[in-house]
């Protein structure tokens, strides 16, 4: 499904980061469609990602983060 594997261990609900674009900041998926990733980060908004080209970075910290607001 991907050429990135790490993106097919991703799942809605999980909080990722783009790695060429750190000032996007923590961005939760929203949905995957096929190849196409949505996700909603806090400083760029909801954008569309290309799960064959960009692999995310999950990041288990912002999920601590958001369960403790």
């Amino acid at each position: 499904m991907f050429d990135k594997p790490g993106n097919a261990s991703l799942a809605p609900g999980d909080f990722v980061r783009h790695p060429g674009r750190p000032d996007w900041g923590l961005g939760q998926i929203q949905s995957m469609i096929g190849h196409r990733i949505t996700v909603n980060f806090e400083n760029a908004g909801k954008l569309v990602i290309d799960g064959n080209v960009v692999e995310l970075v999950p990041d288990d910290a912002g999920q601590a983060e958001q369960q403790q607001q």
